[in-house]
């Protein structure tokens, strides 16, 4: 059993003998299943103080960096913040560089910013394209690792990912809208904030498959390009609309929902069933007065943990980085299910 502690200090963790410690490190007869556990156990304990002692005066700085709209950097802001804090002893200190709408070439010129000045780690939530994923490699082989959150560029060289599958999340909004029309004739709207983010053409994909096994003759009209800001989801939604089109349902995968809403009531459409997806201000506001039917949620909090667990584990200040198939679970919120903490 390998090891860097003394015997004795093994011996004292785990309250058996320095004599019997000897004997399961080394593997001798007599040693019951028992003591050996407690030696397991007590090796594991050591290292976790030791991590936390060599913690204890270490800052680190990482970045966080998203496009998205400012209702959603707002809850990624809180969540980092108390993800954080998880981690105390340890000084983590986050920059944010936030953006509602962010150019490629923008976001490109950030990143090699990040490069330039150093940082201990990177979490970007971001297009997947082949500028981006190219400063993502910059970064990894200039050591900095790289976590992209909530949407991923999965053939980039980014250390992991960090989020919700957005194909089950598709697949299950595909399953839910197919049972809430129950039976109902007319046209599903699709909406995206940019078709550039891959997270949201993965849940297009799997809403597409589901929804359309179950409900074949239910035509689904995709809008996109609204960047999750309710005037240009407005604005894209009236482009696309074709007079005397009903719209039995909608499932928004990039937000902008009061924009959603606002457009359909002027074209007089009242849909069966509204899904979004997260708990910002505005979709909590619209599942209080139940003009969204239901939102898909992860808990960013969590997902914010896991980004700064793999770059720790990256910096060698944590031993393991969480499993590579370590995903947030798909929670369905209905007006009646909002969690305490969005409650006033």
């Amino acid at each position: 059993m390998t090891h860097r502690f003394p015997a004795k200090e093994i011996a004292l963790q785990s309250g058996l003998s320095t004599a019997t410690v000897d004997r399961v490190l080394n593997a001798r007869a007599g040693v019951s299943p028992q003591a050996k556990r407690r030696v397991e156990t007590a090796l594991r304990e050591l290292e976790a103080q030791e991590q936390q002692l060599s913690a204890r005066g270490r800052r680190l700085v990482i970045d966080v960096v998203a496009e998205a709209p400012s209702r959603f950097l707002r809850e990624i802001r809180s969540s980092t913040e108390r993800a954080l804090s998880t981690f105390r002893p340890l000084s983590i200190r986050a920059r944010f560089t936030f953006h509602e709408t962010l150019s490629v070439p923008d976001c490109v010129a950030e990143l090699v910013r990040i490069a330039k000045r150093g940082s201990d780690g990177v979490c970007l939530k971001a297009r997947d394209v082949p500028e981006i994923r190219n400063a993502i490699s910059d970064l990894t082989m200039r050591g900095i690792p790289v976590v992209t959150i909530f949407t991923d560029c999965p053939s980039s060289q980014r250390t992991a990912y960090a989020g919700l599958d957005n194909y089950k999340a598709g697949q299950t909004a595909g399953y839910l809208m197919s049972g809430l029309l129950n039976g109902a004739d007319g046209t599903v709207l699709a909406t995206q904030s940019d078709r550039g983010f891959q997270g949201e053409e993965d849940r297009l994909d799997g809403f597409r498959q589901q929804f359309s096994r179950s409900r074949p003759d239910v035509p689904i009209l995709e809008v996109g390009s609204g960047a999750g800001l309710n005037r240009r989801t407005a604005e894209a939604i009236e482009k696309a609309y074709e007079k005397g089109t009903r719209i039995i349902g909608v499932y928004s995968m990039g937000g902008g929902n009061h924009g959603v809403i606002k457009t359909l009531t002027q074209f007089r459409q009242k849909p069966i069933a509204i899904i979004g997806h997260d708990l910002d201000e505005d979709n909590v506001d619209l599942l209080r007065s139940e003009a969204l039917t239901l939102v898909l949620y992860h808990d960013l909090e969590q997902d914010m943990r896991t980004a700064i667990q793999h770059i720790l584990a990256h910096r060698r200040v944590l031993p393991n980085a969480p499993p590579d198939n370590s995903l947030s679970d798909i929670q369905i919120i209905t007006p009646l299910t909002i969690p305490d903490r969005y409650c006033p």
